[in-house]
């Protein structure tokens, strides 16, 4: 049996907000049982009862009660025009409950690549907030209208989404690295009335100027009446149309102003953000959330799953392109300090972020499991070189944590911290599965599904199964499902996305499995999956092992269709000073063979220069697997570094 890498003491169990949760349930809803399996299966056994005393312990502030907790249990529940499926009657605001604390503490430190840090209180937040709104509010935003940030993740960037919230318009960002066709394939299909944009960007030293394509934006966008510049680097450049600063923005706001600032309230499946697939196999698809869902699973999420509290400082290495900036912004309702950080995270050297959480007292740090293993390679040592004291809790997304990640963490970090690997998405916003300060951590291993979600693993009769492999899947609603998808008015695409594979039912798309206590282990997106012989292997599985190997940078696992199967092909980028010759490759082989099994075996390894990756920095294996049989690649701009595709164009192996 694994042992534990770190078991939460019991004095950390009792202080937790979680522990204080269950014990309120068994005092109000008399749960038997006490231990978290006792709390989750009554969580989804009973989603009423649980989602009512989480929309309790939220503590939000409405103007009409809601008269039933959720009114429809049936899978897919079409929520777009807004059908009041859960807590019909209620109103709301969602940006009002995240700017309830109004005081002199630090609510946002802004730290940039080559710029000076920045930060808000609570009382200043509120303030600039307000005057955005009513700056917005003159520009004719008003209830449903769509705002379009272009930005990086800073200050201006969180002003706009909370000033938007409180008109009740709909947010929907980007970040400026994306390019011209990327932004147009998003924004294009939503008709924004306002953009709010940079005129540029910091990364890896060089300075970006971005007012070029954002006049091109302007212009193309017809529903663009108001084009508003965040001046970030101070590049000078084009003009868009109809175009004015941010401080004029504001000023606008604060001449508007008669008397305090009244929040506007809604339904709960109001829009609030505007998200998008990654579209590497196509445009992509636009998926609206709504302010209540998005409020109630961030609330679970940051109080209880992740034990975020006023006093904590909480930080998210993210893009505005990406939702874990929307699940960063959603930590100000714990009253909590926001640290947002915008630029490379390895400039000026492979330790800023560490270097940033010291200065700064970061108590949650989260960050991507492609970021640690960088760290790793480099032979970072951070608890040794940066005072890492203070946190408590490291949260890592985007990609499974490998087993070897978990203990390097362990070793090179801190011995006594809640290492969360949480996995979910921008489908929902938040998390399937995540941290859990009741638990244990094992190495690989997701300590828990979430509170109110029904996980399962399934196999390939539509079974759960437990200690195997299968397909994610999600049996009851919850109410951070999106509410639809953009311009998709019977829901067809929604159902198709979701929906069509076990009806009733939603099919994530992740290759999963969830052992006996509860724990749960990805092996990669399940459209990727492996399948030589029959035998699906989750591409996870194969990084794993390869990705360990000191001579390995980073790896590439596709699949290649030939005489009616599928072989394995593996590429790998080597270390510096490394060539990948056939010693090498057999120390790949026989890693595998051992440690995996025989079946994970590559028929053939071959080196490249880089792996594909999408802005968001997640490994692209379909696209190299269709330009490796020929086929047309259909939305390149998804990609972060698109020519890194050109590797497998007619490569002969």
């Amino acid at each position: 049996m694994d042992t534990p890498l770190w078991t939460p003491s019991p004095q950390r169990v009792r202080a937790s907000n979680l522990h204080a949760f269950l014990r309120e349930m068994q005092a109000r809803h008399g749960l038997t049982g006490n231990d978290y399996a006792a709390l989750h299966r009554w969580s989804v056994e009973r989603p009423e009862a649980f989602w009512e005393a989480a929309w309790a312990d939220a503590a939000v502030d409405t103007s009409a009660p809601h008269t039933a907790v959720l009114t429809d249990r049936a899978m897919p529940a079409l929520r777009l025009p807004p059908a009041e499926v859960w807590f019909p009657g209620v109103r709301f605001n969602f940006a009002e409950r995240l700017l309830r604390r109004r005081d002199g503490a630090q609510a946002l430190v802004a730290a940039a690549e080559g710029a000076p840090t920045r930060s808000l209180t609570y009382a200043e937040l509120y303030a600039r907030v307000v005057a955005c709104a009513r700056g917005l509010r003159s520009l004719g935003v008003g209830p449903g209208d769509r705002v379009a940030g272009f930005v990086p993740n800073t200050l201006e960037a969180v002003v706009g989404v909370l000033a938007t919230a409180a008109l009740g318009a709909v947010w929907s960002s980007t970040s400026p690295d994306f390019g011209f066709k990327g932004v147009m394939d998003r924004f294009g299909q939503i008709g924004p009335k306002v953009l709010i944009a940079t005129d540029g960007y910091r990364y890896g030293g060089q300075v970006v100027n971005t007012r070029e394509r954002v006049a091109h934006l302007a212009r193309e966008i017809g529903s663009i009446a108001h084009t508003v510049l965040v001046p970030f680097v101070g590049e000078p450049g084009e003009e868009p149309p109809h175009a004015l600063s941010w401080d004029e923005l504001l000023a606008r706001g604060e001449a508007a102003a008669q008397g305090p600032f009244a929040f506007p309230h809604f339904p709960f499946d109001h829009p609030l953000y505007i998200l998008y697939s990654s579209g590497t196999t196509g445009v992509p698809k636009c998926i609206v959330h709504g302010a209540g869902g998005t409020l109630l699973k961030h609330h679970v999420e940051h109080k209880l799953h992740t034990d975020l509290k006023p006093d904590d400082t909480l930080f998210y290495f993210t893009t505005c392109g990406w939702m874990m900036f929307n699940w960063l912004i959603s930590g100000l309702a714990q009253g909590a300090t926001l640290l947002l950080y915008d630029g490379n995270p390895a400039h000026p050297h492979p330790g800023r972020l560490f270097e940033l959480a010291a200065e700064t007292g970061v108590t949650i740090f989260g960050t991507s499991a492609k970021f640690l293993a960088a760290c790793q390679k480099a032979g970072l040592v951070p608890g040794q070189s940066h005072d890492l004291s203070r946190v408590r809790a490291l949260l890592s997304t985007g990609s499974p944590l490998e087993r070897g990640q978990f203990h390097w963490v362990y070793e090179a970090i801190g011995a006594d911290l809640q290492l969360a690997s949480i996995s979910g998405g921008t489908d929902i916003i938040g998390c399937f599965m995540g941290g859990n300060p009741l638990l244990p951590v094992y190495a690989g291993e997701i300590q828990s599904a979430s509170l109110g979600v029904d996980l399962a693993a399934y196999d390939a009769a539509g079974r759960p199964v437990v200690g195997q492999k299968g397909e994610l899947v999600c049996r009851r609603p919850f109410p951070s499902m999106p509410l639809g998808f953009w311009d998709d008015p019977d829901g067809a695409k929604f159902r198709e996305a979701y929906f069509d594979t076990y009806p009733g039912v939603w099919r994530h798309g992740d290759y999963i499995s969830i052992n006996a206590r509860g724990g749960v282990v990805v092996y990669g997106r399940s459209d990727a999956t492996l399948n030589p012989g029959g035998v699906r292997i989750g591409t996870a599985e194969i990084y794993r092992v390869v990705e360990a190997l000191p001579e390995v940078v980073d790896s590439l696992v596709v699949g290649q269709r030939v005489e009616g199967d599928v072989r394995v092909v593996l590429f790998v980028v080597p270390a510096p000073g490394v060539t990948l010759d056939d010693a090498l490759a057999d120390r790949i082989r026989r890693a595998l063979r051992s440690e995996a099994s025989p079946r994970h075996v590559p028929a053939v390894i071959r080196a490249i220069a880089e792996v594909p990756v999408t802005l968001n920095g997640k490994k692209v294996e379909l696209a190299a697997a269709q330009v490796l049989h020929g086929e047309p690649v259909l939305n390149r701009d998804a990609l972060a570094n698109p020519a890194a595709l050109e590797q497998f164009r007619g490569l002969a192996l």
